[in-house]
């Protein structure tokens, strides 16, 4: 069966061709497995709740007629505008309008907020622009430049509200614009397309632009808010849609909500919250977090971007799911909200999750993969500009940048064949991680530190769990001993400038790229020295070994302009003489890199790389292998063409002629 929607028509179709539905609801409460919906190009003010499931073999799908002609908007215009005084202007709306959710009463707050309270989820944006929200009318008459904005001059349009006699009073600082000549909107729904009920299992969203929506803060115990999302399902496919300007979180793959732990340390205070997520791994087990249950998404082709919080959040629901050929860029840029799940891609337990062929830049971070990042591959993508514009002030709240952070995991997790080029490739408190033919122009950072603390007087270490084999049950919980990494066939340039500070501070983990700081961990051979013995082993000696680092393994990298070596490596290519660069531009949708990097690397080569190299991840002893446990041969590069025989270091399979390429 297919249903017609179009927005032109009047109330009363009956879904057909020649009389649709005018909302896409109405559509989303008769369509059952197997049936499509087209919407035909038009502005749908509507939060779309899809009430049926599909079936794997029959699913339901929701198509754009036109790809981005159909809009799904939580937003509505504000029209009425009087000047109060200079670029200030004033209007109303009776809070009717928002039902039994007020966006301009509800702060942005929750588990992991660190910034202050002080942000409402409700925003109004000024010709498809967000405004920056006062805390008072005055900051907002003043209309002053915001020092930890990525974008100063937007930051200059402010808006304030108040409420008074059942109304949203709204200020708003446009700086010199007529807003009653202009598309002024505020946040009215707090999702465009989302199920209220779990379980509506295999539902395909294709080709829509839907945009704004007043989201909540989204973190990992807690139930987690998206404009777009399958709110706790299996097998949904997102593809082709343009989502853009939450006021948290565009794309939700996230968590169900569990009322005995949903925002729990900031209602209850009482346990740590580091407790309170592993309790949410092991009640998520007893709510249904198996493989046959939950995740198996797909997120291909979609331009994600100008999200305060992150572009794609999840948290146990993403299992087993694909994020590809997405372009991810500027989230969480005003710096209005902070807190440590921001990132253009933020998954907490992202068992057997692929996230490949994607550019993500001009992100807070580019991705974050937190706890449990076992079996989790990040492959071809392309990121840059992850970190704060020169002069911008770091926010209150603000985590630091990076191109990709894995944290508080034992793997396995495999990072390869991304051009990363940001001033901090890879943030690692985890340990099991895999670096293959990757080109990385800044630092790997946190080899030892980021886990444990240190609380009246006592260490605390962080437990984090790991999980049977390509599976979500709760194999055993461990802290991180850090190690048990491999890098092998990448290109390392020491590319940003190292501080004279950070020359004599421990900040130079920052800003020295390459592989020295893997100094601290042993080789194999010297780590399994340690349990080789003829005499019967002795617990007690050997608890300074089950509780030490982890080896390493490296070989076939390449070093440029001082970029530092790991004394376990042989055979490696280095050369700190000739000055390498690598340059890069975004226009015009067409990303280009050029590099002298491969005239000073000539004819070095290096072995090719597979799942028998790399071998088992130590903790969940889990090989680098695909989901459904066959190896991965390293045969094929960033641009999809094939390695053979011997093999150059990079994501390239040869070198770059001319020292240019398009991506």
């Amino acid at each position: 069966m297919i249903y017609y929607v179009d927005a032109a028509f009047s109330q009363g179709g009956n879904g057909s061709k020649e009389a649709p539905f005018a909302t896409i609801n109405e559509a989303a409460s008769k369509a059952m497995p197997g049936d499509e919906v087209i919407v035909a190009p038009g502005i749908y003010r509507e939060h779309v709740i899809p009430r049926n499931k599909g079936e794997e073999n029959a699913r339901i799908t929701y198509r754009s007629q036109e790809p981005l002609a159909a809009v799904i908007t939580g937003a509505e215009e504000l029209t009425g505008w009087e000047k109060l005084e200079g670029d200030v202007w004033t209007s109303s709306v009776d809070n009717k309008i928002f039902g039994d959710y007020n966006p301009y009463t509800t702060f942005v707050c929750g588990d992991w907020y660190f910034a202050p309270t002080v942000r409402h989820t409700g925003a109004v944006f000024l010709n498809d622009k967000m405004m920056y929200e006062t805390v008072t009318l005055e900051e907002c008459k003043e209309g002053k430049v915001a020092p930890d904005s990525w974008d100063p001059e937007g930051s200059t349009y402010k808006w304030f509200s108040e409420q008074k006699d059942g109304k949203t009073i709204f200020y708003a600082n446009f700086k010199g614009t007529d807003p009653n000549s202009a598309k002024v909107e505020i946040l009215v729904r707090r999702n465009c397309f989302m199920p209220v009920e779990n379980g509506i299992d295999y539902i395909t969203v294709s080709g829509f632009d839907i945009n704004k929506a007043a989201t909540t803060w989204a973190p990992p115990a807690a139930y987690q808010d998206g404009m777009v999302g399958p709110h706790w399902s299996k097998g949904w496919i997102i593809e082709d849609c343009e989502i853009w300007g939450s006021k948290c979180c565009g794309i939700s793959l996230g968590k169900y909500k569990d009322p005995e732990n949903d925002m729990y340390f900031y209602t209850k205070h009482v346990k740590s919250p580091t407790q309170m997520e592993r309790d949410a791994v092991c009640r998520g087990q007893y709510h249904g977090w198996l493989k046959e249950n939950i995740g198996h998404h797909i997120v291909r082709r979609c331009h994600v971007h100008h999200c305060e919080q992150t572009g794609i959040v999840g948290r146990m629901g993403a299992v087993f799911s694909t994020i590809e050929d997405c372009h991810i860029h500027n989230v969480c840029n005003s710096q209005q909200l902070g807190g440590a799940e921001t990132a253009g891609i933020k998954i907490h337990a992202a068992i057997d999750v692929t996230i490949r062929r994607n550019h993500i830049h001009n992100c807070i971070m580019g991705v974050w993969c937190d706890w449990q990042a076992q079996g989790t591959r990040i492959s071809s993508n392309i990121l840059h500009d992850n970190h704060r514009p020169d002069g911008v002030e770091p926010a209150q709240g603000a985590m630091f940048s990076n191109d990709v952070f894995i944290e508080v995991s034992h793997g396995p997790t495999l990072i390869d064949n991304n051009v990363m080029l940001s001033k901090v490739a890879a943030v690692i408190p985890s340990e099991g991680i895999s670096f293959v033919h990757n080109l990385m122009l800044g630092s790997i950072t946190y080899l030892n530190s980021g886990v444990d603390s240190m609380v009246n007087g006592t260490r605390e270490p962080r437990y984090t769990p790991y999980h049977i084999r390509h599976r979500t049950e709760v194999a055993g919980f461990m802290t991180i001993l850090h190690g048990d990494d491999r890098i092998y066939n990448n290109i390392m340039i020491q590319h940003y400038p190292i501080t004279d500070k950070a020359r004599t501070a421990k900040d130079c983990d920052y800003e020295v790229a390459g592989t020295a700081h893997f100094d601290i961990f042993p080789s194999y051979d010297e780590w399994i020295s340690h349990f080789m013995m003829d005499r019967e082993p002795d617990m007690g000696r050997l608890a300074q070994f089950h509780f030490g680092h982890l080896p390493v393994w490296l070989g076939g990298n390449a070093y440029f302009n001082g970029a530092g070596v790991c004394k376990h490596e042989k055979g490696q290519f280095e050369n700190s003489t000739d000055e390498v660069y690598a340059r890069y531009s975004f226009e015009d949708g067409k990303f280009t890199l050029e590099t002298n990097v491969y005239d000073v690397l000539k004819d070095y080569t290096c072995d090719m790389i597979d799942s028998d190299t790399l071998g088992c991840a130590f903790e969940p002893e889990q090989r680098f292998e695909n989901p459904d446990g066959t190896a991965i041969v390293f045969d094929t590069d960033v641009c999809g063409k094939k390695r053979e025989g011997k093999v150059i270091p990079g994501p390239f399979s040869e070198a770059i002629t001319a020292g240019k390429i398009v991506l």
